[in-house]
C-alpha cells in the first residue's frame, strides 16, 4: 500500500519500488514507530480530532501489532515502502477505516524525524551502560595486577616507569569522557519533532507538549523546518562513536603489540584468540585486530552521512533516507567492539617479569636520576647531560644504572653517594612525590 498516488496517473516502476523501499533497514525502527503512533493517536483524542471510542480503538490495534511483532505472527517484509506504511496498512487490516484517521495531522517527515531520536536516544543509552561495563573490566584488570610495574612509551621508545593499572586508567578516562559526550549528545537531541508535519506545522489545534512529555522530551522543536531537516544528533552521536572506536583502537594496538613475541607482557586467552590455517604456532589477537579494523568502518559511515547532508536545501530531501543504514552500523558496531572489549580483558594473563626486566633494560630512572642530582644543587640541563653520559656508559657495559658501583658513578662528578640507589629504586620512586598517583 503506498501512503500517497492519488496525483499519479501511471504506477510507479517497480525498479523504482525497490529503489525507494527502506523497509530492510527502517524496520529497526518498528518499536519507535508504534510507540510515537500511540501518543499521537492519544494526544488527537485528548484534542477533540477524534472520538474517545477511535482513539481506544486505534491505540489498542498499535498494541496489538507490537505484540504480534514481538511473539513473531506477523512478519515485517513484503512489498512496503518503509515501515509506516507497514505499521498503517496493518492498522487498517486489523480495525478498518477508523485506521486511517491515524495520520491526521501528521507527515511521514515528522514520523521519520521522531523515530530516529527516540531510536538514538535509546541506543545512546545503551552505548552508555555498555560503556560503564567497559571500564569496569578494565578497572578489575588493573586491580587483580596493581603490583606490576612497566615502561610507559613516548615516541614507542621506554620512557619512565609506570604501573600496569596506572596505564590501564588512562583508558578509563578516555571511556569516561566519551559517556559525558554520549550524555551531552543526549540533552541536545532531546526535543520532540512531533507536530511539525511535513515542514510548516498543521492547521488543526494539537497538543505538541502533551506529545513530547509523553514520549520523554524536554519540549517541541521551535522551528518546524529544522524539526523535520535536523539530523545533527546523528552526526553528533556517530562522531562520538567514532571518538571511542579510536579509543579502542588505541588500546587494541597496544594489547596487539604487548601480546607479540617482541614485547611478550601479556597473552590473550584463548577465547578471543585464532590460529593460522598453515603454521601451527600462531596464536593470533584477532578480536583486537578486528575492533581496530572497524575504527575505519565507523570512520567512514560519519564521512558517508556529514557528505549527504552537506549541500541539502530545507526542509526534507529524500537524500536524508541515507542516514538509517551509516547511523545504524555505526552504533552496531561500536556496541559489539565494546562488548567484545569488555569480555576479553578478563582473559589477559599478565606477564609480570617480562615486563619488570622491560624496566630494568630501559633505563627507565633515568629522569629519577637527573632529579636526584638537581636536589645536590646542580641545574637540570646539566643534570641531564650528566645522566645522558653515563646511559652511553651503561650501554657500553652492558649494565642498567641500578647495577653501576658508587664508584662507577662518580666517575661523572662527585655528587653520588649510598642515597642514591634509594632514589633510583623503581618501586621506591612510585612512591615518590606525585608519581603517588600512580599506585
Amino acid at each position: 500500500m503506498k501512503l500517497w498516488g492519488g496525483r499519479f496517473k501511471e504506477a510507479e516502476s517497480k525498479l523504482m519500488e525497490s529503489f525507494n523501499s527502506s523497509l530492510s533497514f527502517d524496520k529497526n525502527l518498528y518499536k519507535q514507530d508504534i510507540l510515537g503512533s500511540i501518543v499521537h493517536a492519544k494526544m488527537l483524542t485528548k484534542c477533540g480530532i477524534l472520538n474517545n471510542k477511535e482513539g481506544e480503538l486505534i491505540v489498542k490495534g498499535l498494541e496489538n501489532i507490537l505484540h504480534d511483532i514481538e511473539t513473531g505472527i506477523l512478519k515485517i517484509d513484503g512489498d512496503y515502502e518503509d515501515i509506516h506504511s507497514f505499521i498503517e496498512t496493518n492498522l487498517i487490516k486489523k480495525i478498518g477505516d477508523v485506521g486511517k484517521k491515524l495520520h491526521t495531522a501528521r507527515s511521514r517527515n515528522d514520523q521519520v524525524a521522531l523515530d530516529m531520536k527516540l531510536y538514538a536516544r535509546e541506543k545512546a543509552e545503551e552505548v552508555i551502560s555498555s560503556l560503564n561495563k567497559l571500564n569496569i573490566s578494565l578497572k578489575d584488570l588493573g586491580e587483580k595486577h596493581k603490583d606490576v610495574i612497566m615502561p610507559g612509551y613516548t615516541h614507542l621508545q621506554r620512557a619512565q616507569v609506570i604501573t600496569f593499572k596506572y596505564h590501564l586508567s588512562s583508558y578509563i578516562n578516555m571511556f569516561k569522557r566519551d559517556m559525558k559526550r554520549i550524555e551531552n549528545a543526549k540533552d541536545i537531541l532531546n526535543e520532540s519533532p512531533l507536530g511539525c508535519c511535513a515542514l510548516a506545522g498543521t492547521t488543526y489545534y494539537i497538543d505538541r507538549e502533551f506529545t513530547a512529555k509523553e514520549l520523554g522530551f524536554k519540549k517541541p522543536v521551535d522551528n518546524f523546518l529544522d524539526g523535520v531537516s535536523d539530523r545533527d544528533y546523528l552526526l553528533e552521536l556517530m562522531s562520538d562513536f567514532s571518538i571511542i572506536m579510536m579509543h579502542l583502537s588505541r588500546l587494541c594496538e597496544e594489547i596487539i603489540l604487548w601480546s607479540s613475541k617482541e614485547f611478550s607482557f601479556i597473552e590473550i586467552g584463548d577465547e578471543f584468540s585464532t590460529g593460522s590455517s598453515i603454521m601451527p604456532q600462531k596464536k593470533n589477537p584477532d578480536a583486537a585486530e578486528l575492533i581496530r579494523g572497524k575504527t575505519g568502518r565507523v570512520y567512514g559511515n560519519l564521512i558517508s552521512l556529514l557528505t549527504t547532508m552537506k549541500a541539502l536545501p530545507l526542509a526534507y530531501n529524500k537524500d536524508m533516507q541515507e542516514d538509517k543504514e551509516a547511523f545504524f552500523d555505526s552504533v552496531d558496531t561500536t556496541l559489539s567492539c565494546i562488548k567484545v572489549m569488555a569480555e576479553m580483558l578478563p582473559t589477559i594473563k599478565v606477564k609480570k617479569e617480562n615486563m619488570k626486566n622491560a624496566v630494568k633494560k630501559g633505563f627507565l630512572n633515568a629522569t629519577e636520576l637527573a632529579d636526584y642530582l638537581v636536589l645536590k644543587g646542580i641545574p637540570f640541563r646539566d643534570a641531564h647531560g650528566i645522566v645522558g653520559r653515563i646511559v652511553l656508559y651503561c650501554e657500553d657495559k652492558d649494565k642498567s644504572i641500578e647495577e653501576l658501583s658508587l664508584e662507577e658513578l662518580n666517575q661523572f662528578g662527585d655528587y653520588f653517594d649510598f642515597s642514591v640507589y634509594e632514589y633510583i629504586d623503581y618501586d621506591k620512586a612510585l612512591l615518590r612525590g606525585i608519581k603517588k598517583e600512580m599506585i
